[in-house]
């Protein structure tokens, strides 16, 4: 299927490894001119060389630096004045009980996983509005609607990512610019290790999947771990010329464990 992206320029916050950089090698497959973030320049020159494995003809740049931090936000948009499709996928997470998040915490999750696409969205979304054509989508999470008890606060910020995206959706009204949220459900990206090390109790990693899907996420179909390549290909769609149809929503690829039937 051809999603008619072709030269479209695409940034992907985050995008060094896990979901985003799948979301990246999906874009780049498609034609796109595709930017990679990471926070560090040795780890956008390896994920570049990586994507460039996957797809030979890849149009593929790279910004260093942490969206999370405004100063440096401004610098990748000075870099890359304006983008057709923008995909808000940096975050972090951290399971920790409630009663042992400070506020800093509650302030350092909310700073990165939310006002870095706030602050991305704002710099790029009113170029896309006179252009009559752009694509922002905010990778949020099936916690932001079944907040997890090992990660309030993740939580949160998820719920968060899906009312921005919506509210941003109605500043589109008759244009050609759609704002979406992709809710992916637990994905085993480079991140999972560490959160399966952390609450697995030594446990094997299949044994942990096995235990994680009967009590933390009995409601899974899937009942394992998503890939991201199966979130990239969600994501590759919503950021198409095919999805014009498709905005303001929040849009499930979270293999089942979501009940509520939106």
């Amino acid at each position: 299927m051809d999603l008619k992206i072709a030269n479209k320029l695409a940034l992907v916050s985050g995008s060094t490894k896990g979901i985003g950089h799948a979301i990246a090698v999906a874009l780049a497959r498609e034609g796109a001119r595709v930017i990679l973030n990471g926070r560090s320049q040795s780890s956008v020159d390896e994920a570049l060389g990586r994507l460039r494995e996957l797809v030979p003809n890849a149009q593929a740049e790279g910004f260093a630096g942490d969206v999370s931090d405004a100063a440096q936000v401004n610098e990748l948009v000075k870099r890359f004045p304006s983008v057709d499709i923008l995909v808000n996928n940096m975050g972090i997470f951290d399971p920790k009980p409630f009663e042992e998040i400070p506020d800093e915490e509650w302030l350092r999750f909310f700073n990165a996983n939310v006002m870095s696409g706030v602050r991305l969205s704002r710099a790029y979304l009113p170029k896309m509005k006179a252009n009559n054509w752009g694509r922002v989508v905010f990778i949020s999470s099936e916690s932001g609607i079944q907040i997890p008890v090992e990660m309030i606060h993740y939580g949160m910020t998820k719920s968060a990512q899906i009312s921005l995206a919506r509210g941003l959706a109605e500043t589109c009204t008759g244009t050609g610019v759609t704002v979406n949220s992709v809710l992916p459900g637990p994905t085993s990206s480079e991140g999972v290790t560490e959160f399966v090390e952390k609450l697995s109790g030594g446990k094997s990693f299949h044994d942990f999947e096995e235990q994680f899907f009967t009590e933390a996420r009995p409601s899974s179909i899937l009942k394992r771990f998503i890939t991201p390549e199966e979130i990239a290909s969600m994501v590759a769609y919503v950021c198409s010329e095919l999805s014009s149809a498709t905005n303001g929503a929040a849009l499930r690829a979270d293999g089942g464990v979501i009940r509520a039937a939106f």
